[in-house]
């Protein structure tokens, strides 16, 4: 009955035993706990109902005042034990609750972070954001409710059937006539239920991914006037999620009358029934009261109970989204066999390499290149040409379809990912720096990295200099994005990263293009102090920052079409020439 109540397309009941089986046992001793205080509230509710027949018949019709006093004092015990109890298992559950949500978003994280290049590319931020706070948050709130509705509600329940049961049996069976037709309205329900969760999920992705663009976005924002359009898109994802909400809460709602309406035919039952026997067969008046005060305490668990599975079926699909993306994690990077880079002079070889983001729609063209140890190789060409590509496949990020890469005649696909990205260090255009300090920033490229070793790297960057006229030198906050630095300073702590990292081979991208004059100047020193005896690897439009280059390759739709030094190059007037002359005039 219960795997039919809960299954759908996705299968709710096999997701839930799944959270189960993962979770409930680390939490068993504290769940156990929260049980025992549960147990200890339904028992306090059912005694309440079952003192009422006492106080009816020994108390009102007898005037016993001994019972007076033993019922008055037992009913402060109950209710004290009750309100600490329920103190201590409130307590309990949001405790677990927490523990709960936290190592679920540690584990999403690390799903996250486990993932290769192209799936970011898929895969919007905004719903990975949705899915480590909603998903994460849709687990605990099921382990809850379960917990909850099986320790507080379904032990209350029974606590008051049992009364019910003690005082008539016949009557209890009238009572519940309505039961199967409650369930069987509110299973109606839950597929409407389902979709309606589905689609709130997306609706929240749309909002953050709108305050998203609103927060990246702002300068174009305000320089193309695009207040009024932004607010209409946030407008829409809002009214989205209203909607939905008011939908959800409509169906939910549904169950109400469906419950009211069992419940008051049952309580109409009863009381007719009660009356008769009363009446006409001296039941006594306490008996009835007893049975109906449990009846009417039964209503709310009740109710909860009815409900529990309208509001799981909307967790499960929180949950489904959390193994989708855990349960897709790649495994290792690396094979069975790879083992580590064992540098000797850096040199890497590009041996018939092609490539292309879609297989249909190839990038790299059976390209051939070698990039000298401890020497300067460029890379030019117009955009599309190739040039970031290589870059992307030398940090394995994808990987060819046909041809090799080797590092000192070791094939990249044989060596562990964590050895190939040690041994290489990035200087981007596209300066990624983190939310925090300009220490914390810089220490990034070697995490155990002292104070001095960080200065020592700044200076070396030439960015010792302007980080000492911030009034908190070293520990001033950059804001997100590096937003509250300039764009040659950005640049200047990427290259610092790069120093303290000290990694023998380096990968420079376009690293000073959008500059002023004042800051390409003195990042392009700080560069040649950095590439000094390592492997470069360097990408560049602007052809005078590779004029000492030891070997330039020419790149034109996927392929090598030349390739030499710099005058070399000029005196074969091919298309690098060509270039050269579009740059300087010439």
């Amino acid at each position: 009955m219960l795997k039919r109540i809960f299954s759908n397309s996705w299968d709710d009941f096999s997701i839930l035993s799944r959270l189960l089986k993962e979770n409930f046992r680390a939490y068993a001793a504290k769940y156990a706990v929260a049980m025992a205080l549960m147990l200890l509230v339904a028992g306090s509710t059912g005694f309440s109902a079952w003192m009422m027949k006492d106080l009816i018949n020994k108390v009102f019709i007898d005037r016993d005042p001994d019972m007076m006093y033993l019922i008055c004092s037992s009913v402060a015990v109950v209710y004290i034990a009750k309100g600490f109890a329920s103190y201590g298992q409130e307590v309990l559950l949001s405790r677990i609750g927490n523990s709960i949500v936290a190592s679920t978003q540690k584990k999403i994280y690390r799903a996250i972070l486990s993932r290769n290049i192209d799936f970011f590319q898929e895969v919007g931020s905004s719903d990975l954001i949705t899915r480590i706070t909603f998903n994460a948050q849709a687990a605990s709130s099921a382990l809850n409710l379960i917990a909850t509705s099986l320790g507080r509600d379904l032990f209350t329940v029974a606590s008051l059937l049992y009364v019910m049961l003690a005082q008539d049996a016949l009557l209890t069976l009238i009572a519940l006539i309505g039961v199967p037709f409650l369930f069987l309205g509110v299973t109606r329900l839950l597929k409407q239920m389902r979709k309606l969760f589905g689609s709130e999920v997306k609706s929240m992705a749309s909002i953050v991914a709108a305050m998203q663009d609103t927060f990246h976005g702002i300068r174009v924002i305000r320089s193309f006037r695009l207040e009024e359009m932004m607010l209409k898109r946030m407008d829409s994802a809002i009214g989205a999620v209203e909607r939905l909400s008011n939908k959800m809460s409509a169906v939910q709602a549904g169950t109400m009358p469906i419950i009211d309406t069992m419940g008051g035919i049952a309580v109409a039952s009863v009381i007719f029934y009660g009356g008769w026997q009363v009446i006409y067969n001296g039941a006594t008046p306490g008996e009835f009261f007893a049975f109906i005060t449990a009846l009417l305490m039964l209503t709310d668990p009740a109710r909860r109970l009815a409900r529990l599975h309208l509001s799981l079926a909307g967790a499960s699909v929180g949950i489904k989204m959390l193994y989708d993306l855990i349960d897709q994690a790649p495994e290792s990077p690396d094979h069975s066999e790879a083992v580590p880079l064992s540098l000797k002079d850096g040199t890497i070889a590009l041996h018939s390499v092609s490539f292309g983001y879609r297989p249909e729609d190839p990038v790299l063209h059976d390209a051939t290149l070698v990039v000298e140890g401890g020497k300067i190789t460029a890379l030019v060409g117009v955009s599309g040409s190739g040039k970031s590509t290589i870059f992307n496949l030398c940090l394995r990020f994808w990987t060819p379809q046909s041809g090799e890469i080797r590092i000192d005649d070791q094939p990249l696909a044989d060596m562990t990912l964590d050895s190939l990205h040690k041994s290489i260090a990035l200087v981007s255009q596209d300066v990624f720096l983190f939310d925090g300090t300009i220490a914390e920033n810089i220490r990034m490229g070697r995490p155990d990295a002292s104070m001095d070793d960080i200065i020592e790297a700044a200076k070396s960057a030439a960015a010792h200099d302007f980080i000492l006229t911030f009034p908190q030198g070293y520990d001033t906050n950059i804001g997100e994005f590096g937003g509250r630095l300039s764009g040659g300073q950005r640049q200047r702590l990427s290259i610092a990263r790069a120093f303290l990292k000290n990694a023998p081979i380096l990968f420079l991208d376009e690293p000073t293009s959008a500059l002023d004059a004042e800051s390409d100047a003195l990042i392009q020193e700080a560069l040649k102090r950095l590439m000094k005896g390592r492997t470069t690897l360097m990408i560049a439009h602007r052809l005078a920052s590779i004029a000492y280059a030891d070997r330039i390759y020419v790149m034109e739709k996927g392929r090598v079409i030349e390739s030499g030094a710099h005058d070399q190059l000029l005196q074969a007037k091919g298309k690098y020439a060509h270039l050269f002359e579009l740059q300087f005039n010439v």
